[in-house]
């Protein structure tokens, strides 16, 4: 892993996901290395071209008292949309934790989304904001296919045990069952694991790109060769996204749970 200290003029930007005012990268890359990921295309905006996506990290360094917490009022601010906020070195650089001491007191509606069980460290700081939701990011409870897609995240079973404690600490919770793999997430078993700490469940499938689609397909043809055709035939024919979207949607009316289907239609990159 490459690690570089770099300036960055601005840590708190406005966002450009339709329901987020603002979004916060305290690094830029990823340790995580997972094989599905579409932050790959930030390589051409930060001065790594010839890197390799999940083999470097900029650690961010910036001017925490520009950061005004009442500026972000009324907003919604997310953290984070193009890396984790929980790396495993953040547990020594502590960014993600210095940016949430100096919001603390902001009436905005602040979102965290993780792959890592670190998150529990900071507990104490949600507690002291006014509109705040924690969730883990979580796509299959198969620690060994976990591993596979998701080298250096946390295991499933520790992020739902960290959903646990953050939720028994009286802080809003929620599941983020992303990234959908055709016929291997089971959706339904995620839910039952999680649904005595959370009632929000956030549904995205696979978002695919060019870069990632020989990486996708290569671990399906390893590990689930029998699904390696249906891969191929979603690429052509759309339509399973809705089957899919219909039946999560039926088994979340019947659970009476709190729920969004955030499916990109079309799944996979027609290029």
């Amino acid at each position: 892993m490459k690690i570089n200290f770099r300036e960055a003029k601005s840590i708190i930007t406005k966002s450009n996901i339709p329901s987020i005012d603002y979004v916060i990268n305290p690094y830029t890359g990823c340790q995580h290395g997972c094989i599905y990921c579409y932050a790959e295309f930030m390589i051409r905006f930060t001065d790594h071209k010839g890197d390799k996506w999940g083999q470097f990290l900029d650690i961010k360094t910036f001017d925490l008292t520009k950061i005004k917490p009442e500026r972000y009022d009324g907003k919604k601010v997310l953290l984070s949309s193009v890396t984790d906020p929980y790396l495993p070195l953040e547990k020594k650089y502590q960014n993600t934790r210095k940016i949430l001491e100096k919001l603390v007191g902001t009436a905005a509606e602040v979102s965290i989304l993780t792959k890592s069980k670190l998150v529990t460290r900071d507990i104490d700081l949600f507690r002291k904001f006014k509109n705040i939701k924690v969730g883990i990011s979580i796509s299959t409870l198969n620690e060994n296919f976990a591993r596979i897609i998701e080298r250096a995240a946390s295991k499933p079973l520790d992020r739902l045990e960290a959903i646990k404690e953050i939720s028994e600490s009286g802080i809003s919770t929620y599941v983020f069952i992303s990234p959908f793999f055709p016929e291997i997430t089971d959706f339904r078993a995620i839910i039952e694991q999680s649904i005595d700490y959370s009632n929000n469940f956030i549904f995205e499938n696979l978002n695919f790109r060019p870069h990632n689609i020989p990486r996708i397909m290569r671990i399906i043809k390893e590990h689930y060769p029998n699904l390696l055709q249906k891969y191929k035939d979603i690429q052509k024919d759309y339509d399973y996204w809705d089957v899919v979207e219909g039946v999560i949607k039926d088994y979340c009316e019947k659970k009476k749970l709190n729920y969004e289907i955030e499916f990109h239609h079309g799944g996979f990159s027609k290029s």
